[in-house]
């Protein structure tokens, strides 16, 4: 055997992995801002016959803060290493890390912190048994970084069970998402006052805590007993009434995406066997996050699988269809984003989870701003979750534009106490140079999922490494070992099969 035919494989090897993250690294995209000064562009014509929402309104000229404060919920790994994070500009004035996992955190007037949080391990576990997984949510102190109060309650297992989000109900109360049970729980005072079984509306198995069935990962106070609610496994969004139980669905099934829902027995389930499992049309969403009502007619989306941010209006014909996206931010395309939030100017605040950041870009899709949360994280490979932008947070519909006086549009009550003026958001009509509002991008089978999994386990595992990348780097890996191998076997005279 020929010694020098492994050691040429072994050079091969190396110097194909060398070069692809010597190359890969050189040529990223920067992921920092120039300026902090963002100017805003009006709300365009619509191109494609999408109806304007009558009370859609234009971005503001407002300028970008020098020192922006924000608010991030990370996630960490896959529920490990989770915190808090208080951003001043891009830098962390204080964090909370007494968590697994963190989730959607919210600001509540009192300058306290509302987290929905999940821990692995519990001992105080009822009828599970010790050990046991712990979710629910959580209110924390910025000023001390210590947990004021906890809801919380015993699951089997952490893995698709975690309470993803909370949200203020305004009388009080707050609203969360139940994934374990897939509900929706309305809690005043420690105690359960209302509750929706997502089985009122789809199949349900036997047990729902026995798999991933909806993955209900949001809801949000959008009216007095009025919820918006992300049904991540079905594709779709909808809209609950207390009293009336679902009085809108987003992205309605029209029967033929239901294959897309159905993965063996662990997604929707077709109790009745008749194929019709309520799925949406994944070319308009799919799997996605944290959606914000715009107001009557407009809802923005992280429409997580497909890589977007989506603004989806509702039609003349009461379907949603796509008005405006963004794929890509700073010249790096969007992975995996799971928070999207209009801000007053017009701007978008968007949670890039497996690029590990949040970034805000303006009306045409440019980035006036990022934070690097994978670089700002203690400990873990520090995957973000949700974020809001401070003051106004996540608003629905319209935000409160300071305190107002009866002669500049608000109110004023008996005792001449103002109240704020309230504000639509901005909402958008133009895409950001697309011409197909439905397009998707694609996945590349095996490799996008182990790109997933390596950005989502290893902190070192850089944002820009990509299905090429790894694809190249494996075969430097393999070319390297079997080089290697070859090389030590021919210094022994050892033949292989067929090679005598």
């Amino acid at each position: 055997m020929d010694a020098s035919r492994g050691s040429a494989l072994v050079l091969l090897g190396v110097g194909l992995f060398v070069t692809t993250m010597v190359v890969g690294a050189a040529t990223a995209p920067s992921q920092t801002v120039s300026g902090v000064e963002s100017p805003s562009t009006a709300t365009s014509t619509p191109t494609d016959g999408t109806p304007v929402p009558d009370d859609a309104a234009t971005p503001t000229d407002t300028p970008l803060p020098e020192s922006p404060q924000t608010l991030v919920g990370v996630q960490g790994g896959w529920v490990t290493h989770g915190s808090v994070l208080g951003y001043d500009g891009q830098n962390v004035e204080w964090r909370n890390t007494k968590a697994d996992g963190y989730f959607e955190t919210t600001m509540l007037d009192n300058g306290t912190v509302l987290a929905a949080f999940a821990n692995e391990t519990s001992t105080d576990c009822g009828e599970y048994g010790d050990p046991c997984a712990r979710t629910g949510y959580r209110i924390i102190d910025p000023e001390t970084t210590e947990t004021v109060s906890e809801y919380s309650f015993p699951v089997g297992s952490i893995t698709d069970s975690e309470v993803h989000a909370v949200d203020p109900t305004g009388n009080g109360g707050f609203v969360y998402t139940d994934m374990d049970a897939e509900r929706v729980v309305v809690a005043e005072n420690g105690s359960e006052v209302w509750t929706w079984n997502a089985s009122e509306r789809y199949e349900a198995p036997e047990d729902p805590t026995s798999r991933d069935w909806l993955h209900i990962n949001d809801v949000d106070t959008i009216g007095d007993g009025r919820f918006l609610v992300s049904v991540r496994n079905a594709n779709q969004l909808v809209v609950l009434e207390r009293g009336e139980g679902v009085v809108e669905v987003i992205n309605e099934d029209d029967g033929t995406s239901d294959d897309n829902c159905i993965d063996g027995d662990q997604r929707l389930h077709d109790a009745d066997g008749d194929g019709d499992v309520r799925c949406g049309d994944p070319s308009v969403i799919k799997e996605q996050h944290n959606p914000q009502w715009l107001g009557d007619g407009a809802v923005l989306v992280a429409d997580s699988e497909n890589d977007r941010v989506v603004e989806l209006h509702r039609t003349e014909n009461g379907s949603w269809e796509p008005a405006w996206v963004v794929r890509e931010a700073g010249g790096v395309a969007l992975d995996w984003p799971r928070d999207a939030d209009r801000l007053p100017n017009g701007n978008t605040l968007v949670t890039d989870s497996l690029n590990r950041r949040v970034v805000e870009v303006d009306s045409e899709g440019e980035m006036v701003w990022a934070a690097q949360v994978g670089s700002d994280v203690t400990s873990g490979p520090g995957i973000p979750y949700e974020a809001d932008r401070l003051p106004v947070g996540e608003y629905a519909g319209s935000y409160d534009d300071g305190d107002a006086t009866a002669t500049d549009g608000g109110t004023t009550d008996e005792a001449n106490t103002a109240t704020p003026t309230k504000t639509p958001l901005p909402q958008m009509t133009a895409e950001n140079g697309s011409a197909d509002l439905r397009e998707t991008g694609g996945e590349i089978p095996v490799l996008s999922l182990a790109v997933s999994a390596l950005r989502g386990t290893f902190s070192w595992v850089p944002v820009w490494f990509g299905e090429a990348h790894l694809a190249l780097a494996a075969l430097g890996v393999v070319l390297t070992l079997g080089g290697g191998i070859d090389h030590l076997l021919s210094t022994r005279n050892v033949s292989l099969p067929g090679r005598e």
